[in-house]
């Protein structure tokens, strides 16, 4: 098994730390957004979703580094993150008065992040529409958040971050770079998820640019199957309408040069989707460990309806950490993120609403092919 040295939990502040954006969602629900009269309110973040998941599901200490504008949307977001148990003393607020160094207007000349995500149907796919451009996030970097006392003084075990945020702006980028160089300075495990958002950043080689200088920095590397390619730039020969099994053959030879471009790498987890229609997939999860060259799968779902797919992938994500930082083995990891990240997409919103013990049925079910039976 990959040697981790994970940091002890009683010399350490927080079991986990993500850095990140991190958005206010409306979600129309079952309504395209262009025809809805009404929506419920969440918020979501591909790196800031993982920190939910470690503190809300599995009871784990989290903090998150991010920034805000100081109204109804920001401290809306800021409520939901401190229901869901995670720490925001270290998100940094800027005031609409136009005065001071962390200030902006009150026209929105920096805003926080609105994505309206439509959860899809049948054939009818899902669509997400953001406005980001302007968010204080890319405004701020390692200095504002004093990572020297995060990672030293109050002590970190395992410090994430993401694609999606490293590609914002310039500035996210070399944040991302600082803060993971500070984490390993202190013996804090890092992870990253490739995370690649056409969207965010149309210009693939600028991606894979970016995210070249980010991995070398990281332990654990997450990814589907396309952002490898997207983000990275490794492709794997496969035809788009491969079974899952076919695409697992194949995919060990492209971990295989990923672990040896990036020697530093210890982990490098994938989660497998296939879609049917937007709301019925096949959903399965592996977890490379590099040093033992040796590749553990999750029990693979057939055919399983969702609610919503937002946030599967960083469910995948928190459910190994979640694990590892509970001393569990590789093989139970990749079966608690399998298990975390198709539960999450059973439920509305990008974060997680389940807890460790439905996690813990779930590895149970899929491990026996079991049926779902009512709880009484």
């Amino acid at each position: 098994m990959a040697n981790l040295s994970i940091k002890a939990a009683e010399k350490c502040r927080w079991d986990g730390v993500a850095l990140g954006e991190v958005m206010i969602r409306f979600d129309p629900i079952d309504v395209p957004f262009e025809r809805a009269r009404t929506c419920r309110i969440w918020h979501g973040g591909g790196e800031v979703n993982v920190a939910e998941g470690l503190s809300y599901c599995f009871g784990l200490r989290t903090t998150v580094l991010t920034a805000l504008v100081d109204d109804g949307f920001g401290r809306n977001i800021s409520t939901q993150l401190r229901e869901a148990g995670v720490n925001t003393g270290h998100i940094v607020w800027f005031s609409n008065s136009g005065k001071g160094k962390y200030a902006t207007d009150k026209k929105g000349t920096l805003m926080n992040g609105i994505n309206a995500t439509f959860r899809g149907k049948g054939v009818i796919p899902s669509k997400t529409e953001y406005y980001r451009a302007h968010t204080p996030v890319r405004e701020v970097g390692g200095a504002d958040y004093d990572l020297d006392r995060l990672f030293g003084e109050e002590g970190v075990r395992w410090a994430h971050t993401g694609g999606i945020y490293t590609l914002l702006s310039p500035k996210t980028a070399e944040t991302a770079v600082e803060y993971l160089k500070k984490a390993g300075q202190y013996g804090t495990l890092r992870s990253s998820d490739l995370n690649y958002r056409a969207n965010v950043e149309p210009n693939k080689d600028r991606a894979r640019s970016i995210n070249r200088q980010i991995v070398p920095h990281v332990d654990f590397l997450v990814g589907n199957q396309s952002d490898f390619d997207d983000a990275l730039g490794y492709s794997v020969d496969v035809s788009k309408t491969a079974d899952m099994e076919e695409w697992l053959a194949a995919y060990v030879s492209l971990l295989r040069r990923v672990a040896k471009d990036f020697p530093n790498l210890k982990l490098i987890g994938t989660q497998l989707r296939g879609a049917h229609s937007a709301d019925r997939i096949d959903w399965g999860a592996v977890l490379y460990d590099v040093g033992e060259d040796k590749l553990y799968q999750g029990a693979v779902r057939r055919n399983v309806e969702i609610a919503d797919r937002t946030g599967g992938g960083d469910s995948f994500a928190s459910g190994v950490i979640a694990a590892l930082l509970k001393g569990k083995t590789l093989d139970e990891a990749v079966e608690w993120g399998a298990a975390h990240g198709i539960l999450v997409q059973e439920t509305p919103g990008d974060t997680t609403m389940v807890t460790q013990a439905m996690v813990e049925a779930e590895v149970a079910r899929a491990k026996k092919g079991g049926g779902v039976v009512a709880l009484r």
